[in-house]
């Protein structure tokens, strides 16, 4: 089998990695196409192969259902569909990926803020023979709202309307219009057959109208995450780290995750919620030091004046600072089962701080199949609603369309400690 095409113009060195979310109406062919690149990349260990063959063989199949390599619960391989979200990795040899395989009913609406809340890029997929639909739009506006930036509309089951390019061409036409509506600016159209492969990673010889790239190859050349513009720097501070040994006695660093942006030996910086300003004296990594650190690294900073820092607090660059706020407006995904109403008091955990909250109002719930706001006073479960809290301690927040580690936050029930809701700063 040949590489992955390459599309002229683009450099694929360090490409880093790429997670992105497969979603669409029910039976549109999500876990097929999952199953298709990882078969057709030849991701798929030999044992694992053997074992969905047998299912296939099983069930009467005459060809591997590629489906089974993402719908792992017994009752999803029962009834046929995704229930909950399905996580592959898988590599090309040009980067890595996590894909996440959200499901399509939309009492699964929850799973799928989940599976979206981490992605860079989502595949909606459209089947070519029902054209844009409800559950079409639904995703494609959850997708938005989390702020993905990159999406790709895949019209799948070409090979039901024998190929037309008449077909795609209208369905790419009604998802513009309604892509328009929303403010949707980036997106791409591949028509596929992930039943038969053709435009995943080969390109197949039945759609030689279509002289864009293959999805895989588009996969491979989409920007990762932190990589297209410069971004403030974040730092929570998870732990503070003061061994209790003759040799490290004067030793305090400060662990945490760089959340965005980057650091480096000699940079100024500014720590939240004292206002207190310093300068990096080193960056560790186990035992090695670091001259710089950049998204999503896991370090220990070492400052040069000793301040009074815990965890929960942030180090940020004094230049571009989060504002600090005690009444927040968001917008929350509702999970559980008992809708939410003004008053409730809540945990709110913000990167590594946590505040007691309460809901002071409920502004409105958005329809997302009409796209419109609704006026009411409640949340059920898989709701999504504009919510004003105010909080019994400051949160150093970003926009979430700024920044989705800092604008980012989950709603958790003292009594039970189940996480109920998830929101997004706005």
């Amino acid at each position: 089998m040949s590489a992955p095409e390459k599309i002229p113009g683009i450099h694929y060195h360090d490409a880093g990695l790429l997670r992105f979310l497969t979603c669409g109406s029910v039976d549109d062919g999500k876990s097929t196409l999952i199953g298709r690149l990882l078969y057709d990349s030849k991701s798929i260990l030999a044992d694992t192969l053997h074992a969905i063959e047998r299912t296939s063989k099983r069930r009467g199949l005459e060809t591997v259902d590629l489906s089974l390599l993402t719908d792992g619960l017994q009752a999803e391989r029962e009834q046929g569909i995704t229930i909950d979200v399905a996580y592959r990795y898988f590599s090309t040899g040009m980067r890595k990926y996590i894909i996440a395989d959200a499901p399509g009913h939309e009492q699964y609406t929850r799973n799928m803020v989940t599976a979206a809340s981490t992605a860079n890029l989502a595949i909606i997929l459209v089947d070519a023979r029902k054209g844009v639909l409800t559950q079409t739009r639904r995703h494609s506006y959850i997708a938005h709202l989390v702020g993905i930036p990159h999406l790709v509309v895949a019209v799948n089951k070409m090979d039901l309307v024998g190929y037309s390019q008449e077909v795609f061409e209208q369905i790419r036409k009604a998802y513009l219009d309604f892509a328009a509506s929303l403010g949707i600016r980036d997106v791409r159209f591949i028509p596929l057959s992930a039943l038969n492969g053709d435009m995943v990673v080969e390109r197949g010889e039945r759609l030689g109208w279509y002289d864009g790239p293959t999805l895989m190859a588009l996969l491979e050349s989409a920007p990762a995450a932190h990589s297209e513009a410069k971004e403030n720097f974040r730092f929570p501070v998870q732990y503070v780290c003061r061994p209790r040994t003759t040799e490290h006695h004067d030793f305090r660093g400060y662990m945490g995750r760089v959340e965005s942006g980057e650091i480096a030996v000699g940079d100024e910086v500014q720590v939240l919620p004292s206002g207190r300003t310093t300068r990096i004296r080193d960056i560790r990594l186990h035992d090695c030091s670091l001259s710089h650190a950049g998204s999503e690294r896991s370090v220990t900073l070492l400052l040069e004046d000793e301040l009074d820092i815990s965890r929960g607090d942030m180090i940020v660059s004094p230049a571009n600072t989060p504002t600090v706020m005690k009444q927040i407006e968001a917008m929350v995904c509702w999970l559980a089962e008992t809708p939410l109403e003004p008053g409730r008091k809540l945990l709110l955990r913000h990167t590594t701080r946590e505040t007691k909250a309460l809901v002071a109002a409920i502004e409105y719930r958005q329809d997302i199949n009409a796209l419109k706001r609704i006026s009411g006073d409640r949340l059920a479960m898989n709701d999504i609603g504009s919510i004003t809290f105010k909080l019994a301690q400051p949160l150093f927040v970003d926009r979430y369309r700024d920044n989705r580690s800092t604008g980012a936050f989950i709603l958790i029930d003292e009594a039970t400690n189940n996480t109920v809701g998830a929101g997004m700063i706005v």
